[in-house]
């Protein structure tokens, strides 16, 4: 096990996972060989693009840190997630590794015992192993190889404020912690990079194209080929499962998490495809809610913007677009264009973002008698939003006429987002979508449980009220008769 890094993450795997089977593929002895090079000195900067639960993170940030210690007590390594936690879980099973009985009689590297915190431990020859987070305070400490496990969680990079700080953080904190530049080893497991001196395996659940992997091992070299269309460990995700996989997460999740491809094929977050059509006479008669979703600019900064109000009729679990209005409007014409569509097709929620211009617009709503307003709450920027609602669209739950005025722009701002040039129509609708199905699973629509349970309060508050006589003045006539 000390000359070969396989046996070693296999032999850790079972120590750690007593009652889980190891399924052996070639792509663990592929990650395995190349992190073996780092430690040797091929590679010194190396990237990892692999589907989740293939055992990246117990090769690169459990195993192989323990591993590098057994050759080199006193290496220092610097191991970095997305969250503490994970961080730190991490590092409690490699010191597990390292304080076992088989590591201690193959192996003469001890812990120390001054340095055993929960993210960090120590070795008697001033080796040690560091737990980080993306973020996180690193003055005064430095590494001989770093390994970055997942620096970002998948919703979060999506968003460009997220990806900005956790370059930045690499760049001006992170990067300079290598202790020597020029034999300093970095480890990146998850994002592709355009730098042309990374060595990137790139591994598919499901090939793209035909395969080869070669490899070099104790043994000589090795070479490991797969075909286009074939998965990458069928034992555990064939290809029926990770078609499900798909069609749960949504294809534009699939591509970056398991194709290791940030976009699909075909274009951004949402295809044209995807939304169900319905004709005139396929329209339900009835809708158990119609809600409108406003996204608005009336500030002098926003008037080159649009308003956009986007009207749904809610039927079970299926979502009808019924309208779109798109329109540069001033306050007082936005506010009256509110009650005008509001009364127009009856809607009995009116949503508005609680923010900003959208806060004082909601107000003046309500106190002008307009009780249908529900001010809205966002959770995260835009385009998390938009993605979080891509599942909801690609499995056929939100449907299209087939024929309408505005129909063909709202389509291609829909397709074009992120980068198309406008985004009001995508907000109202991302809107909409997250109202309807926000709650504490995917499938619970807690927008429209929290409607029923308002109207239900007010009834049984209305019943609960003593019966009101009435006014004096009324019963004056028959005061004066008797």
């Amino acid at each position: 096990m000390r000359a070969d890094f396989a046996s070693f993450a296999r032999h850790s795997f079972h120590l750690l996972n007593p009652r889980t089977p190891f399924a052996p593929g070639w792509h663990f002895e592929v990650i395995a060989a190349k992190l073996a090079a780092v430690r040797a000195g091929h590679i010194r900067r190396l990237i990892v693009n692999v589907p989740p639960r293939h055992l990246k993170s117990h090769l690169a940030s459990v195993a192989f840190p323990a591993w590098c210690l057994e050759h080199e007590p006193g290496l220092q390594l610097l191991c970095v997630s997305y969250a503490q936690d994970l961080a730190d879980k991490l590092s409690r099973d490699c010191r597990h590794i390292v304080a076992c009985d088989w590591y201690r009689e193959l192996f003469p590297t001890r812990l120390s015992a001054q340095r055993q915190a929960m993210s960090e431990f120590a070795t008697t020859a001033q080796g040690c192993r560091l737990a980080t987070s993306v973020g996180g305070v690193l003055t005064g400490r430095g590494a001989d190889i770093i390994i970055i496990d997942d620096p970002l969680k998948p919703e979060e990079a999506l968003s460009q404020a997220q990806r900005q700080a956790a370059n930045d953080w690499f760049d001006h904190t992170l990067y300079s912690r290598l202790n020597d530049t020029r034999t300093g080893a970095i480890i990146l497991i998850m994002h592709r990079l355009a730098q042309e001196d990374w060595e990137i395996v790139r591994l598919p659940a499901i090939a793209e194209a035909d395969e080869t992997h070669a490899i070099e091992t104790e043994l000589g070299r090795q070479c490991f080929t797969r075909w286009r269309g074939e998965a990458l460990q069928s034992e555990r995700q064939p290809l029926a499962i990770l078609d499900q996989i798909r069609r749960t997460i949504g294809e534009y999740n699939f591509a970056g998490q398991y194709q290791q491809a940030p976009a699909p094929q075909g274009g951004g977050l949402v295809k044209a495809a995807w939304f169900r059509n319905y004709a005139p006479n396929e329209r339900p008669d009835r809708f158990d809610h119609v809600v409108q979703s406003w996204d608005t600019a009336n500030k002098a900064t926003e008037l080159s913007d649009f308003s956009v109000c986007t009207t749904w009729g809610i039927v079970g679990k299926d979502l009808y677009l019924l309208h779109v209005l798109r329109r540069r409007m001033e306050y007082p014409e936005l506010k009256r264009t509110v009650c005008e569509q509001c009364q127009a097709f009856g809607a009995n929620v009116v949503l508005i973002e609680d923010k900003a211009s959208g806060t004082q617009l909601t107000q003046e709503l309500v106190q002008n008698g307009l009780h249908a307003v529900t001010r809205y709450q966002p959770q995260s920027d835009k385009i998390m939003r938009m993605h979080a609602q891509t599942a909801m669209i690609e499995n056929g739950f939100v449907h299209l006429p087939k024929e309408a005025a505005w129909l063909a722009e709202y389509l291609h701002e829909m397709t074009a987002f992120p980068r198309g040039r406008h985004d009001d129509q995508v907000d109202s609708t991302a809107q909409m979508l997250d109202w309807f199905k926000r709650g504490s699973s995917p499938s619970s629509n807690a927008g429209i449980w929290q409607l029923y349970k308002e109207q239900h309060e007010a009834r049984q508050a209305a019943a609960s009220q003593p019966p009101k006589l009435p006014p004096l003045s009324t019963l004056l006539p028959y005061l004066r008769w008797w």
